[in-house]
């Protein structure tokens, strides 16, 4: 005869939920860092730029498309690494993506001009491509929706940390000891990163570090998601552009990015160049911006988070908030031209970045919340993604054609950037639709796992 002497889960006592692991929290902890080095990377090149401009003589036009260059294959590997993610899981995937990306950073070390630098930006961007897609893939896996937001923002402030370290770091190695030897060291980073992922990363249901109590709250509030998985069913990821919603979040992420890129590329041009400020001044201010973000990426998420689980807006409302007034305040990048005083100025760009990053948590946790199955998700995230990518291959590019036919004019750039966030703002209120939080008691519980995902 059994004892009966086992409460189920669901009236499970406070002493055996104080038991459940938290491995989740260090997954998501690997997922920041990987961003964060993604980010150092990618944003080496805009630091490093005066520096190269004088060496190579390169002219803004030329500048904007070395910058924009990265974007290209970045951007065109979106949809393929959405659908790989999905197919073959973020233990295989992310690892590779980031040993890739690590060795073009280096690479960038022996550039002898502008063509060699872009072919390396090229094998950059390729890299680069999974790392979003595999980060959302890794949330909407480890974490139910009601923590999504807030677990995005983790990982998600990865970039703003990553932004922030790259000025003063590039700037003082480029100082010191060349702009070469920034982009060599930086590459070795991602290599230790990769050691870690393959120590560390395995699917919930596969880790020995997750027991049971984890497990079962992993999957108790996965809403209408883990009741298309289980059926089994599984679409082809072209299907996907016949989902309006898809559309949804790829063109709001364009606008939106429009905007963004102009702190991943032209930024440090504007300030040394525009606002006169000095190598020695931008390094120990520009990075302001970025710092600020990366309070405000984290506050979105929990904001975002706490409305959920308030049960007093729907769930559509907690996403839509955080992100429609992160980017309608966002849009005061458009005052900066006009402003005189550079004390000032470092103010609007700080709110305006802070702003756009307060509204990326809820805006990175959408493709969980509209994918019709767990088994797209990636490749959701890959299109959305997309859409970002194409904003940051555009601006940079007409932002130095604009400054070359305006005599370095920043004020055309900034406007857009700014209508660029209200248009953004406008797409997420009135097209994107989130579905309803399904009760985890109607939720049927996903199969076990056989993939390494």
């Amino acid at each position: 005869m059994l004892h009966n002497d086992t409460k189920p889960a669901a009236t499970a006592t406070p002493d055996v939920r104080r038991k459940r692991s938290s491995m989740r929290w260090t997954i998501v902890g690997f997922s920041a860092l990987g961003l964060t080095i993604a980010y150092l990377d990618r944003a080496a090149l805009a630091v490093a730029l005066p520096f190269m401009a004088e060496e190579f003589e390169i002219g803004p036009a030329v500048q904007g498309v070395l910058l924009s260059s990265f974007f290209w294959t970045y951007a065109l590997f979106q949809i393929p690494s959405g659908w790989l993610l999905d197919k073959f899981g973020p233990r295989v995937i992310y690892p590779i993506a980031v040993g890739w990306w690590s060795v073009w950073t280096a690479l960038t070390a022996l550039s002898t001009g502008v063509a060699s630098t872009i072919v390396f930006r090229l094998g950059l961007g390729i890299g680069e491509a999974p790392v979003q897609p595999a980060n959302v893939k890794v949330v909407s896996r480890w974490f139910p929706r009601r923590e999504r937001a807030f677990a995005s923002s983790l990982f998600d402030m990865g970039q703003q940390i990553g932004t922030a370290l790259s000025i003063p770091v590039v700037t003082a190695l480029a100082l010191f000891a060349g702009w070469r030897f920034a982009f060599l060291l930086i590459g070795v980073v991602g290599a230790l990163w990769v050691i870690g992922w393959l120590a560390v990363y395995r699917a919930p249901e596969k880790h020995r570090r997750v027991n049971a109590e984890e497990l079962e709250y992993i999957n108790s509030d996965q809403g209408e998601m883990v009741a298309a998985a289980s059926t089994g069913e599984k679409k082809p990821w072209r299907a996907l552009l016949r989902n309006n919603q898809v559309w949804a979040l790829m063109l709001g992420y364009v606008f939106r990015s429009l905007a963004g890129a102009f702190f991943l590329t032209w930024y440090p041009s504007y300030l040394l160049n525009d606002r006169g400020l000095s190598k020695e001044e931008f390094g120990l201010v520009g990075a302001i911006p970025a710092v600020i973000a990366i309070g405000a990426t984290i506050l979105g998420g929990i904001v975002s988070d706490r409305l959920l689980a308030s049960g007093k807006v729907s769930a559509g409302a907690a996403r839509k908030i955080p992100i429609i007034a992160g980017l309608v305040l966002s849009a005061c990048i458009a005052f900066s031209p006009f402003i005189e005083s550079n004390v000032l100025v470092m103010v609007v760009l700080t709110v305006s970045s802070a702003a756009h990053s307060f509204a990326g948590a809820a805006i990175l946790s959408l493709p969980a919340e509209v994918a019709e199955s767990r088994d797209t998700v990636g490749s959701v995230a890959g299109f959305q993604n997309f859409g970002s990518q194409l904003g940051n291959l555009i601006s940079p590019i007409t932002i130095g054609l604009f400054l070359t036919v305006s005599d370095n004019s920043y004020v055309g750039p900034l406007v857009f950037a700014g209508l660029s966030c209200l248009i953004s703002a406008a797409i997420y209120a009135f097209w994107v639709r989130i579905k309803p939080v399904v009760a985890s008691a109607d939720v049927i519980a996903p199969p076990t796992e056989r993939t390494t995902s």
